[in-house]
């Protein structure tokens, strides 16, 4: 999944199964929004407006693509 470095909308999206934060810790898996990805690689994803988390942008998929998956995988 390719993101710019600048978000002008925010995106939904999900985490991959066993993804870590920047200190090493599990984020749980659930429903996100991509707020934006800083100059050193790290995209800030919040699950709300306390709970926010540093992640490798390529431990995120866009919701709208799990969805796409979901009906290609049940036909």
């Amino acid at each position: 999944m390719t993101f710019n470095n600048q978000v002008n909308n925010l995106d939904d999206v999900n985490v991959k199964p066993d993804t870590r934060n920047h200190k090493g810790f599990f984020v749980q898996e659930g429903d996100y929004k991509l707020m934006s990805i800083d100059e050193s690689g790290w995209a800030l994803i919040c699950l709300d407006d306390a709970v926010c988390h540093y992640v490798d942008p390529d431990n995120l998929q866009e919701t709208k693509e799990l969805i796409g998956e979901s009906a290609t995988v049940q036909k």
